[in-house]
Parts: structure tokens; C-alpha cells; sequence
């Protein structure tokens, strides 16, 4: 079963995906991520002009070639950073950079370049496994469809989301870690679970800034919003942020 994200709870297991996770005891989803009261619609307009202004156009930083690499890529990033993801995959996509390549390659080949990287074993059966389908059923593409995209073993929402908007230039928002944290603690997009902090940032980010607003919140939650210690100093958005705990 897929558990209901709460701010603390029990869980026995965890579906992040399409990897099923087990794990014991507690998990505090939202440690650093207090809820706030929602910003102002006004507010969050000005703070995404800012964000925008530290990194114009925004990318990934997972590396890929082509759309097919940008799904492998991202599917092998649950549950692991894209550094390691990207040292793995730099030989890996050097000989299968398409499904025929990596189907080719076998699931012991796979295995052995991704083998870094965490549950490399249940990842490499859902690369090999997805490979297989977008050849019989896609003609070898990526589809341009949330559906068929989720249909992909391995591929959740937040991947899906992540292929839309970087190969097809969709407005969607991936929720991962940062984000609900961002969301969260800002003000920006309260919510108790990633699905509900998605529809929000929906709905509360100008139309201007939804392509980029994936990429600039990753960003800023990764390098200055941490979960432990936000470096409230260097925020360009502090001002505006709703976090009383500021580190200011």
C-alpha cells in the first residue's frame, strides 16, 4: 500500500516512485519543513523573480543526451543523489543511449555500471522492463503522456513530472524533498502530502514561472533552504519567507 504522508507517523512500507521501500519505526516526513501560513499570492510573485535572477535558466543537473536518458536518469535517482547518478551513468550512456542499446546490453549489464547506486538491482530490472515497453508499445519514445509515462515500470509522478517539463517543456512541478520542504516552510505551498503541495504551487505560482519553478526551488532547497540549517543569510527570499525559525 502507498502510505498517506502525515507529519509523523508509522509506516511499514513506502511507495517512492514505484520502489517499494521497507522500513521500521517512525519517519518525521516534514523535519525542517513546519507548516506556515501561505504567502501572499504577491509575495510568491516577487520571491520567483528573485529566484529566477540567481540561475536565468535553469536545468537539471542530472546529465542525459535525449529524452530516453532523461527518463533512465531520473528513474535512477530515487533514493540516491544525481552526483552518483551521474558518475554512474557517464559510461552507461556512452554504449545504450536508446532502448534497443540498453535492452541489448542485458540486465547484467546494466547491473554492473549502475551497481553505485542505491537498489541498483530493483532499478536496473525497471530500466530493462521499461526499455522492453517503450519499444513495443511507444516506438521506441518517450511519450508525451502523464499516463503511458507512469504506466513505465520504475516511473511515479514526480518522474514523470521531472521527463514533462525537462524534454517536452511542460509547466509541472516534481515534488521531491526540497520542494515539500519549501513549500512548507515558506509558505509558498503548504500541504501534509506531495500531492496536495503540487496542486498548490499550481495554483499559487504565476503562470510566468511554473517551467522554471521546478529547477529554482531544487536549487534553492538543496543549497541554501537545507533541511537541518537554512542559510537564512544568503536567501534572497528571506524577507518574504513565513519560517519563524529563521537562522538569521
Amino acid at each position: 500500500m502507498t502510505t498517506t504522508i502525515s507529519s509523523f507517523c508509522k509506516i511499514d512500507t513506502i511507495d517512492i516512485d514505484g520502489l517499494w521501500l521497507k522500513t521500521r519505526g517512525e519517519v518525521d516526513f516534514t523535519k525542517g519543513a513546519v507548516m506556515a501560513k501561505k504567502m501572499k499570492l504577491a509575495d510568491i510573485d516577487v520571491a520567483f523573480e528573485r529566484l529566477s535572477q540567481t540561475t536565468p535558466n535553469p536545468q537539471t543537473e542530472l546529465n542525459f543526451t535525449n529524452p530516453y536518458t532523461l527518463l533512465v536518469a531520473v528513474a535512477l535517482s530515487a533514493q540516491a543523489t544525481d552526483v552518483g547518478v551521474n558518475k554512474a551513468t557517464k559510461a552507461l550512456f556512452e554504449m545504450a543511449d536508446t532502448p534497443e542499446k540498453m535492452v541489448a546490453l542485458g540486465l547484467g549489464g546494466i547491473k554492473d555500471h549502475i551497481k553505485t547506486i542505491g537498489l541498483f538491482n530493483m532499478k536496473a530490472k525497471n530500466v530493462l522492463a521499461l526499455s522492453e515497453i517503450l519499444i513495443a508499445k511507444h516506438q521506441s519514445q518517450v511519450p508525451q503522456d502523464r499516463e503511458a509515462l507512469e504506466a513505465l515500470p520504475g516511473v511515479g509522478r514526480k518522474t514523470a513530472n521531472v521527463v514533462l517539463n525537462e524534454a517536452f517543456g511542460e509547466p509541472t512541478i516534481a515534488v521531491d524533498t526540497h520542494i515539500f520542504r519549501l513549500g512548507n516552510r515558506t509558505g509558498i505551498a503548504p500541504g501534509k502530502d506531495v500531492l496536495v503541495v503540487e496542486k498548490e504551487l499550481l495554483r499559487r505560482i504565476p503562470d510566468k514561472w511554473k517551467k522554471g519553478a521546478h529547477h529554482w526551488m531544487i536549487l534553492h532547497g538543496r543549497y541554501v533552504c537545507k533541511a537541518r540549517k537554512p542559510d537564512c543569510a544568503q536567501c534572497v527570499i528571506a524577507d518574504l519567507c513565513l519560517f519563524k525559525a529563521k537562522t538569521i
